[in-house]
C-alpha cells in the first residue's frame, strides 16, 4: 500500500486513490505551503493543481512499520521524487494506517521536506 501510492501517482491513476487512503484522509502538506488537505477529492485537486511541478517519478524506501496500542499502524518512510529536469528531492512520510473493510488504508499522512534537493 505504501509503494502503491507512488505507482498510482506516476501512472496518472489518481482516481484509484481510495486503494491507498480512507475517504476522510488528512494529508499534512504544511511544509509545501498547502496546510492540511482533507479527503481524497481535495488531495486529488491539490496534486492536479501542481501540474508539471509534480515529480515524474516517486520512490519509497526505508519503510518502518510500528503497531500502535489502539490497533492502528504507524508507517514511517522516505520518499524520493525525481523531477522532469532530473533534479531530485526527498520527503519523510509518517502515516497512520487503519484496517478498513477493504484492506489497510492511510487515514493520516504527514509529509515533510527532506534534505536533498
Amino acid at each position: 500500500m505504501i509503494a502503491l501510492h507512488g505507482h498510482l501517482v506516476d501512472a496518472g491513476e489518481l482516481h484509484r486513490s481510495a486503494e491507498v487512503f480512507t475517504p476522510d484522509v488528512v494529508y499534512d502538506l504544511s511544509d509545501f505551503g498547502q496546510g492540511q488537505v482533507t479527503g481524497i477529492a481535495a488531495l486529488t485537486e491539490a496534486a492536479l493543481a501542481l501540474g508539471a511541478a509534480n515529480p515524474v517519478a516517486h520512490h519509497v524506501t526505508n519503510v518502518v512499520i510500528e503497531e500502535m496500542d489502539d490497533g492502528r499502524v504507524r508507517a514511517r518512510s522516505t520518499g524520493l521524487g525525481v523531477m522532469a529536469d532530473g533534479s531530485c528531492g526527498s520527503v519523510t512520510y509518517e502515516d497512520t494506517v487503519v484496517r478498513a473493510a477493504d484492506g489497510w488504508r492511510i487515514c493520516h499522512a504527514g509529509c515533510w521536506r527532506g534534505a536533498c534537493r
